[in-house]
């Protein structure tokens, strides 16, 4: 918006104001723009805004070097046609347009790094998106292809059998989605039911609310179970509605495997065990984006009908792949549901996936790639391994805590995540500092409180493609953090008691004995 209103000038300007803005005379046509902002307020010194509404004038908003600058004074935007509509509307625009961009350069940063540059690595510890491996970056570092030659349906088709190992299934029907995980929740739930069906929905975080939002919008009738943040899904709740729903008029139950708001990982084989129990037909929908590849997850097994996962989390990979994976059952279900789905819809997948050639639109060619090089790591290390190795991180993050003298938002031990560790703060501390400060002073990456937890809790990410030395350095800087905001903890005290854990925990490196 404002690259295009700045390249909507109000007339043309005079012939003699060529250079009043105190540039070189320019023959850019678009030079008027800045003439205009003079004309309009001839007291203030427009150069720095003028510079930066260009978009060619050096740096973007951001800082990001684009082309070399033209003038150190201003360059205008490049052309860009305005609706005539937008001629008056710009007189109204500009005094507040103007005062904003006058406040940029404040918070900006300057010289030609992109954002904001910070010497060494950024330390990211957010429960996702997290680091990605080389080998990842490099794969990805390819040019496009076509997606219609033999090439890309040959890698798709090995990618497609082996993510069928991260979940654990071989009777399951992965799908590779270029979406978000939201979109991977669309996908399970307008492919297995209709408007109107009764979901059974746990509400035990952030990303279980945003869930049950998203099925409330798609019209379907949800029933919640809500457990207090930091405690897992209310299961005797659940065992209840079962029992007394001799019609079968649950059509489905839904629920956060790990939900990363608050460090909670539910139990999904007692939840199946209860469907066995009360011999209940509705389909078990799980979100397992941040457990799985992290998290022991066993879809065959917990008779799993649909799960899903997103790329930026323990597969390590850049957002953009939602990963779904539906049972036969959850197949057959697609055949009578009656939502609407165009973009989500298993089946023009399906009916590619018969012809050979697997993708009913454009995939991300460096996603598929770099897909197969995180797998490839993911199965080099051995699944089992890599599941291990969270376990002994998240361990060793709960016990760098507890010798802080601070308490984990998960409230029973049962529900503990390996992925992510919510810690509360004092009632005289905002987390909100605790993040900040880490990122500004240390570049050291936390993740935020959120919702009701919001100011009370800081996260600790601890997945993916993550080693100990490196949690060893997250905790330390942790907390020097937790000093800078005043809470008196012994430097230290968490990194002993991790390191002394790891110490006697951490195995050899299979590939290096």
């Amino acid at each position: 918006m404002r690259e295009w209103l700045a390249g909507c000038p109000l007339s043309p300007p005079p012939a003699d104001e060529s250079s009043s803005c105190g540039c070189p005379p320019s023959d850019d046509p678009n030079h008027s723009s800045i003439l205009t902002q003079r004309r309009l307020y001839p007291s203030k010194d427009f150069s720095a805004a003028g510079s930066l509404l260009s978009a060619t004038s050096g740096r973007s908003r951001l800082g990001t070097q684009l082309t070399p600058p033209r003038s150190v004074a201003c360059v205008a935007p490049p052309p860009i046609l305005c609706p005539p509509f937008i001629y008056k509307a710009r007189l109204f625009l500009w005094p507040h347009l103007l005062l904003q961009i006058r406040r940029w350069p404040k918070v900006l940063p300057k010289g030609n790094m992109d954002f904001f540059y910070g010497p060494g690595r950024n330390h990211l510890f957010v429960p996702g998106p997290v680091n990605i491996p080389e080998p990842v970056i490099r794969a990805m570092n390819r040019n496009n292809e076509d997606y219609r030659s033999p090439a890309v349906p040959a890698l798709t088709r090995t990618l497609v059998e082996d993510v069928k190992k991260i979940f654990k299934t071989t009777s399951g029907t992965p799908f590779l989605i270029p979406t978000t995980g939201t979109g991977a929740w669309e996908s399970a739930l307008t492919n297995t039911l209709s408007p109107g069906d009764k979901i059974v929905s746990f509400l035990i975080g952030q990303f279980s609310l945003l869930w049950i939002d998203q099925q409330q919008r798609l019209k379907f009738n949800v029933d919640v179970i809500e457990s207090e943040w930091g405690r897992g899904a209310d299961l005797d709740a659940l065992a209840s509605k079962l029992a007394a729903d001799w019609s079968h008029s649950i059509k489905a139950v839904c629920i956060v495997h790990n939900e990363t708001a608050t460090g909670v990982t539910n139990n999904l084989a007692t939840v199946r065990k209860l469907l066995d129990e009360h011999n209940h037909p509705a389909l078990l929908l799980v979100d397992g984006v941040s457990s799985i590849c992290a998290i022991d997850f066993r879809m065959d097994e917990w008779g799993v009908d649909v799960a899903l996962t997103g790329s930026q989390k323990a597969l390590s990979m850049p957002t953009g792949m939602g990963i779904v994976c539906a049972s036969p059952k959850a197949l057959e279900a697609a055949k009578s549901a009656k939502s609407v789905r165009v973009f989500f819809d298993w089946n023009d997948y399906l009916k590619f996936y018969k012809m050979g050639t697997f993708w009913p639109y454009t995939p991300s060619i460096q996603l598929l790639y770099g897909l197969r090089a995180a797998l490839d790591l993911l199965f080099e290390e051995g699944l089992d391994n890599v599941i291990a190795r969270h376990s002994r991180l998240g361990k060793a993050t709960r016990l760098a805590v507890e010798a802080w003298g601070l308490k984990n938002c998960t409230q029973k031990e049962e529900w503990f995540s390996d992925t992510v560790t919510a810690v509360i703060v004092p009632p005289h501390i905002n987390s909100s500092d605790v993040v900040k400060r880490a990122w500004t002073r240390y570049n050291l990456s936390l993740g935020l409180g959120l919702n009701k937890v919001a100011g009370k809790v800081f996260r600790i990410g601890h997945l993916g493609n993550l080693n100990d030395l490196q949690l060893l350095g997250c905790l330390s800087g942790v907390e020097m953090v937790l000093r800078d905001v005043g809470y008196p903890v012994k430097l230290g005290s968490g990194v002993a008691a991790a390191a002394a854990y790891l110490q006697n925990t951490i195995p050899m490196i299979s590939s290096r004995i």
